[in-house]
């Protein structure tokens, strides 16, 4: 695999974890191996898709569990299904 791609994974990688000092980590390391900064924000973009999916699916399978309704203003309408990358 090569630098830039492992870069991209790390910055995507430290997104979905909420890790501020490894996203700053590996962004210095990507900007100093000059991958632009629009494919850093693609990844971005892509990651917090899946971290907010996962945070729907999660919160689908804890309303299922419990037959508890905790949030119903901002309940998904169910057309997420148990996908986390819609």
């Amino acid at each position: 695999m090569d630098e830039k791609t492992e870069l991209l994974i790390c910055l995507g990688a430290a997104t979905a974890a909420n890790c501020v000092p490894c996203f700053d980590y590996y962004f210095k390391k990507a900007s100093a191996a000059g991958i632009p900064a629009e494919d850093v924000g693609k990844v971005v973009e892509l990651s917090c898709k899946v971290k907010t999916g996962a945070g729907v699916v999660m919160k689908n399978s804890i309303r299922d569990i419990t037959g508890e309704d905790w949030d119903s203003e901002q309940a998904d309408d169910g057309k997420a299904g148990h996908s986390c990358c819609k």
